[in-house]
């Protein structure tokens, strides 16, 4: 079993599975708060343009669907990673010190998460590996004529 658990081959396909329920996860937050989707806390929606609820919910939908279909996957991490630092220090960590005493634990797991999808990229399942295939493929040529040289 062990053997199964390091192996390099189910990597990507773990990782996959990984981005795409962190991605799901994420864009829920984010539509929770856009549009009252999926039980908001307080039932309610952000006004348009508030700052920075309403910004923070935008790049939780926007950068939650794109994580979680992987397209521009590393882009998208890195810019919710850095939001969900923000939301950390600014919202959760005045409040006390430990995540656990200031409600910060979702903000705290989402920008390692991220992080971590920033670095290691979209996985299997991924619309980025796609593209990255079809780009890397090499063109198929008509293999050139060789002449025989009569000595």
């Amino acid at each position: 079993m062990p053997g199964r658990l390091n192996s390099a081959t189910a990597q990507p396909y773990v990782l996959g599975l990984f981005r795409m329920v962190v991605g799901l996860l994420f864009a829920c937050h984010g539509a929770a708060s856009l549009f009252g989707l999926g039980g908001a806390a307080g039932g309610g929606t952000i006004d348009a343009g508030t700052w920075p609820g309403w910004y923070a919910a935008v790049i939780q939908l926007v950068g939650g669907g794109l994580v979680l279909l992987g397209l521009g996957t590393r882009a998208a991490a890195v810019i919710a990673s850095g939001s969900m630092a923000y939301a950390y220090f600014k919202v959760h960590q005045p409040g006390a010190l430990w995540p656990m005493e200031n409600g910060g634990e979702a903000s705290v797991m989402f920008c390692w998460a991220f992080l971590l999808l920033a670095f290691t990229g979209s996985g299997a399942f991924g619309v980025d590996r796609l593209l990255a295939r079809r780009t890397s493929e090499p063109e198929q040529s008509t293999p050139e004529r060789q002449t025989p040289v009569a000595a």
